[in-house]
Formats: structure tokens, C-alpha cells, sequence
């Protein structure tokens, strides 16, 4: 009897489906245990996907990925105690192409480069979308995923905005879990590390003219990092250079939108500054973001932070710290906030807390805001209670520390070997 599938429910349920023969095209015979109710039914096949509400088993069962893996791990050589973010690459990949109105090929192979040709549409108009993801291991050893249906959702998203198709759920769940599995040595136990993973998505047309691909690839590797920023930052509103506007695609997670910031970032750290805040780009008022992350300021008691306009990513870190607030009833605020009122708060002396929130960075504290001459110096880190308690609250509920009350988590259970 073979092990198809293990499901977890929001309810904390766990079903394990087994299947006599996997060959989808002849009768099977179906299995269902459930260990809570500790008991095994047979099912007709046709009813499992009335049992599951969510993409049909039968198509999940009849992607066949297929994995080949690296002779020789590079893990050896990482020294786990020392990670320069972005820097470190884990063995395998996920990959899989979009063909004549299809994704096909699923396959696991090892982290290599791959030929492009110089006609290629990325190259020349930017069909090219992204994700970050992050892995960490629970008390008991077992890797987990954090809200990566949500990942999926604003990757989906980003495809819409930049005339791409769509990612089918089931693939995309099945190669990332089945990569993680395999890779799983890569996720980092240290304080503070994790393993970052990053699907993306890009045009594969070799024609120039401006276009939609007819052709894409969609793949996911993952890295182990360590913090992104290892000091708090000092930040440069920007009154020049514009990153988004609304109807544009600054909700997207496009791949220009992070290359028309680098030119103002390069030309704000050679001032001293570590990173920009964005403002809107029609009065340079309205405060956006800060270089990879959402904003939060805490200003006599209560949190701010900016609407999600059109122009503003809609973090996923940024979401799960307004559930935390509201639970812990802090008072909270997301609506236009003013670079105006800010410096208004720091000269009343009630700007007690200004943090960046992302994948990368979770909580990315902020040294100081400079505006127009005006230098607005934060208190300091260990004094701010609503930041620290943040990173706290996120870091315990990834490693499971703290108790999960929204089935955020998502575990990998480790069929195999990690490496063989």
C-alpha cells in the first residue's frame, strides 16, 4: 500500500490518503486514515474530492514529479554561523513550463544555471514575478511553512497584474513541499536563521516585440539567511524618485519594481543612510514603504500604518501583525499616514517606535528618518515594546514555541531521506 497524500486541516485533523495502485488510470482502491478517529475506511474514488475542499486528490495524484538529485551536497561547506543573506544556495530546484495553455514537466534537479537566449521577453520587457517564502524548523525537528497559501494568493495576484498565467495550486504546493522535503538539512537552527525560499516566475518567448509570452517557467529554490539587517537602519525620505504610483504596479511583486529602486538607494547610501522611504509620487507626502518592507510607526500608544492604496505591497508579515495587534488590543490605525504628522509626533516627543515588517527582515528596527534636514532620531531598540513584541510573538510562532491559534503553520512531513 502506498502513502499518496497527508493532509493538515485548519482543525488540526490529520488524513493520510493510501492508495493499492497509483496507476490513476485503472480502478484503485482508495484508503483514508484518520489517526484522531483512529480508524481506516475504503472510499470510492470518486468521493474524495467531496472529502477534501481543495484542489481534486485525482490531480494531485497524477502529477508525477519528477526528482533528480544532486551526486554531491554543497551543505558541507556552509558554515551555518556565519550566512551572508542571499548568499548561499541549497542543492535542488523546483521547476516547471508553461506550453501551448498548460504547466508541464514538474521536476526536482539539482541547483544549476540554465542556457537563455538573447531574444528571451524577460530580458526586454520584464515578464518576470516573484515570492518570499521562509522555512524554519519546530521544536520536534519538523520543517514548516508559514502562511504559504497566502504567498501563493499574491504570487497569483502579481501574475494577473503582469498578463501571466496563473500557478495551479496543486503545483505549486506539491513541488514546494516535496523541495523542502529533500533540502530539508538546509533549514538553519540558530537563532534568528531560516531558509529562505523564493518562487518566481518568468517569460520564455524567444521573439522581441512588445508582448505577452505564449511561453513561461515557473521554479522555486531556497537558501539558508540570517537576518537582513543586522543593525537598526537610518532612513532617507525620498522627494525626488517615485517607487509606485496607484494603477501602477507597486502591489505587484514584479521584478522592475525593485530595479527602478536601486539607482536612489545607491545614491541615499553614498549620503549615509542604509535605505529610502518612499513617498507618493504626486505631493511627496504620503509615507509608502521602506526599500523590501511594509512600515509601522507607534506614536503616543497607538501603531499606524500606511493603506495598501494600490501602490503598496500587501505584506504577508504586515497582515499577521495586525491580527496579533488586535488580539492584544493595541490600538491600531491603517490609513494614510503623512510624513507631516510624523515629524509633528517626533518634535511633540510622542513618536516612541518606526519599524520595517517583511519576509526578509521580519521586524527591521529604525535608527533614525531624515526629511527635508530634518533628522528624527528613534528611541532606543530596547525600550520599544510593540516592535519587540512582534518579532517575538512571529519568531515563537515559527518555530512553535507559541501556541498556533490560526493554523498559520503549515508542517513537511519527511517521507525520505533528506539527502541520498
Amino acid at each position: 500500500m502506498l502513502l499518496i497524500k497527508k493532509y493538515n486541516f485548519a482543525n488540526q485533523r490529520k488524513v493520510y490518503i493510501f492508495a493499492q495502485n497509483y496507476n490513476i488510470f485503472n480502478t484503485i482502491s482508495i484508503f483514508v486514515f484518520q489517526p484522531k478517529e483512529r480508524q481506516m475506511n475504503m472510499i470510492p474514488i470518486k468521493s474524495v474530492s467531496n472529502l477534501f475542499l481543495i484542489p481534486n486528490p485525482i490531480s494531485i495524484m497524477g502529477l508525477k514529479i519528477k526528482v533528480s538529485r544532486a551526486k554531491k551536497s554543497r551543505l558541507p561547506n556552509v558554515d551555518f554561523s556565519n550566512i551572508p543573506f542571499g548568499r548561499v544556495i541549497s542543492d535542488h530546484i523546483f521547476i516547471a513550463d508553461y506550453k501551448d495553455g498548460k504547466w508541464t514537466k514538474p521536476r526536482i534537479e539539482p541547483f544549476k544555471s540554465f542556457p537563455m537566449s538573447p531574444a528571451n521577453l524577460t530580458l526586454h520587457y520584464g515578464q518576470a514575478i516573484f515570492e518570499g517564502a521562509k522555512a524554519t524548523k519546530l521544536q520536534d525537528g519538523t520543517p514548516a511553512l508559514f502562511r504559504p497559501d497566502k504567498n501563493l494568493e499574491r504570487l497569483n495576484k502579481s501574475a494577473q497584474r503582469m498578463c501571466m498565467p496563473e500557478i495551479p495550486r496543486d503545483l505549486y504546493f506539491e513541488g514546494l513541499r516535496k523541495l523542502i522535503e529533500i533540502d530539508s538539512d538546509w533549514i538553519p537552527t540558530n537563532e534568528g536563521a531560516s531558509l529562505y525560499i523564493r518562487p518566481f516566475m518568468f517569460a520564455t518567448g524567444e521573439y522581441f516585440g512588445v508582448q505577452a509570452s505564449d511561453t513561461y517557467r515557473f521554479m522555486i529554490f531556497t537558501g539558508p539567511v540570517g537576518a537582513y539587517y543586522n543593525k537598526p537602519v537610518d532612513l532617507l525620505a525620498e522627494t525626488s524618485y517615485v517607487r509606485a504610483a496607484i494603477g501602477g504596479t507597486g502591489e505587484a511583486k514584479c521584478a522592475g519594481n525593485y530595479a527602478g529602486s536601486l539607482e536612489p538607494v545607491r545614491q541615499a547610501r553614498e549620503k549615509g543612510f542604509d535605505q529610502i522611504m518612499w513617498l507618493d509620487g504626486k505631493e511627496f507626502k504620503n509615507i509608502q514603504e521602506v526599500g523590501v518592507m511594509n512600515l509601522f510607526f507607534v506614536v503616543d500608544g497607538v501603531v499606524l500604518s500606511p493603506i495598501a492604496d494600490g501602490a503598496i505591497l500587501k505584506g504577508i508579515t504586515r497582515d499577521t501583525f495586525f491580527t496579533i495587534l488586535k488580539e492584544k488590543n493595541i490600538p491600531l490605525e491603517v490609513r494614510t499616514v503623512t510624513i507631516d504628522e510624523i515629524v509633528k509626533a517626533h518634535k511633540a516627543g510622542t513618536l516612541q517606535e518606526a519599524f520595517g515588517s517583511g519576509t526578509a527582515a521580519v521586524v527591521s528596527q529604525i535608527a533614525s528618518i531624515e526629511y527635508e534636514g530634518i533628522k528624527m532620531t528613534l528611541p532606543p531598540v530596547e525600550g520599544r515594546k510593540v516592535s519587540n513584541m512582534l518579532f517575538d510573538e512571529l519568531t515563537g510562532l515559527r518555530n512553535g514555541s507559541i501556541a498556533d491559534r490560526h493554523n498559520w503553520l503549515e508542517r513537511v512531513e519527511l517521507l525520505e531521506p533528506a539527502f541520498a
